[in-house]
């Protein structure tokens, strides 16, 4: 039998190679490696680990890993996903901090720079537009991430007081729901 902690280091280190972009780049590939293949989390468990590890403090990229390893296996398998996905971040800014003044000046690499910025947009791109199909948003609930935005963009209200706005709409909406729910419940019964 396979040690699960190292599995786990093993494939979020993987996942870390690849963070070019920011952690939302990622979210494909831990869909892919966990979801997918290892069907070590359901597609419904990663969709609500996201949106926890997107309304924490800190890295996503650390959130994310941490959420998926303390599901695995607790305090242990979230420090062993953390430090997969963080070392070789760390790795790398470490070789390029030792070599980056020979090579800053470089034209080649100033172009290799600005050639990447595109691509990285797009790797943010596609997991927001494949999170909000998986969300399934429709006409009733669609003004809410248009709003957020623009809320956050335009007039610059806080992210985390959109976050904690919509967890207590969140909260009172479901609670109206099952209110209703019981009422019709009870009027069927009798």
């Amino acid at each position: 039998m396979k040690n699960l902690y190292w599995e786990s280091f093993r494939t979020f280190f993987k996942i870390g190679l690849f963070i070019f972009g920011g952690g939302y780049a990622m979210i494909p590939m831990i869909e892919t490696e966990i979801v997918d293949k290892k069907h070590w989390i359901s597609k419904d468990e990663l969709m609500d680990l996201l949106a926890i590890a997107q309304s924490c403090p800190g890295v996503f990229a650390i959130n994310i890993s941490i959420f998926i390893g303390y599901r695995l296996r607790g305090v242990k398998g979230g420090i062993s996903c953390a430090v997969g996905t963080a070392l070789p971040s760390f790795l790398i800014i470490l070789l390029i901090a030792l070599f980056f003044h020979q090579f800053k000046e470089n034209p080649y690499v100033a172009a290799l720079f600005r050639g990447v910025r595109p691509a990285v947009v797009a790797l943010i791109a596609v997991p927001t537009f494949n999170m909000a199909k998986k969300a399934k948003l429709n006409k009733f609930t669609i003004w809410i991430p248009v709003v957020s935005a623009l809320l956050i963009w335009l007039c610059g209200v806080s992210p985390i007081l959109i976050i904690l706005a919509a967890g207590f709409a969140g909260f009172f909406v479901g609670k109206a729901k099952r209110k209703k729910a019981d009422r019709e419940e009870e009027e069927g019964e009798a």
